[in-house]
């Protein structure tokens, strides 16, 4: 918490800054200080912003009552801060078709085991959707390689089945036959010199991986979860049902699934041309 109090301006606030969110009496609070928080959040941040720091200080505020900190009447008058209003408009973008196209065909310009291996990864990435840190978890015996279910350990540990398109699975084979059959992560780091490391990939080595596809494939920039959001934005336009995408993103709620969607206005465009209405000549 400690990074939306830091100045003496903001611990003025609520202790008269005379304390940081480390040694603040969080049990102390009362409604008159949480909601001008509220107020100088809104001030100060983006909605979505703000609203995640009200869930954390609410979540603060629980553990006080559960601890005997407080009373209940005091937590539930503390933690009734007004909600915030507003949406600031989503981050990250949806790769075009033809930005696809060349990504996979940088990969097909020699057969290298790295290009081999980002080939595999981006036909992961984005033919399901997959987090990065999900990719990173992925392991060979995560795959059934017979009905192309791949098993992902989601947040919070949630499992959900994940699906290998035809188009993908010439590409996932071929890293396949060069990675081995040998127990452990899904995809290897892999030195300059061509050699598989028996270890397991990273975050960072991931973005690595695709800031340099991009530039090979000489395309704007674009992250692991852009490559989600183009999953859920391309099967929107294909016409594949919210609910089913939800489930197959792993969002728990439909909501957020709504928020990855880049179609934009000519979705909308699209969709108020199926109103017909019977208007007479």
């Amino acid at each position: 918490m400690r990074s939306w109090l830091p100045s003496t301006k903001w611990r003025s606030l609520i202790s008269s800054g005379t304390a940081y969110a480390q040694s603040l009496n969080w049990g102390s609070l009362t409604y008159a200080q949480t909601a001008i928080v509220r107020a100088a959040l809104s001030e100060r941040y983006a909605p979505n912003t703000t609203k995640r720091i009200i869930a954390a200080l609410r979540g603060v505020l629980k553990e006080c009552w559960r601890l005997g900190r407080m009373t209940h009447d005091e937590y539930a008058r503390a933690a009734d801060i007004a909600p915030v209003r507003g949406q600031a408009p989503p981050r990250g973008r949806a790769l075009k078709g033809t930005e696809l196209e060349r990504l996979f065909k940088s990969c097909n310009v020699d057969h290298t085991v790295a290009t081999i291996r980002d080939a595999a990864m981006l036909a992961v990435l984005y033919g399901t959707g997959l987090r990065r840190s999900e990719l990173v978890r992925l392991d060979i015996g995560d795959f059934d390689s017979e009905s192309g279910v791949l098993t992902i350990q989601g947040k919070g540990k949630q499992m959900r089945a994940a699906y290998i398109v035809e188009e993908a699975r010439p590409v996932l084979d071929r890293w396949m036959r060069v990675r081995g059959r040998i127990s452990g992560p899904m995809f290897f780091p892999i030195t300059k010199s061509g050699h598989l490391l028996s270890k397991r990939l990273t975050c960072e080595g991931i973005a690595h991986v695709l800031a340099k596809r991009a530039g090979s494939a000489r395309i704007e920039h674009f992250s692991s979860h852009d490559l989600r959001r183009s999953f859920v934005t391309h099967l929107l336009d294909a016409g594949a049902d919210l609910a089913v995408v939800q489930k197959l993103a792993g969002h728990r709620q439909i909501s957020t699934t709504a928020i990855y969607d880049k179609r934009g206005e000519a979705a909308k465009l699209k969709a108020a041309r199926l109103v017909r209405i019977p208007i007479g000549s």
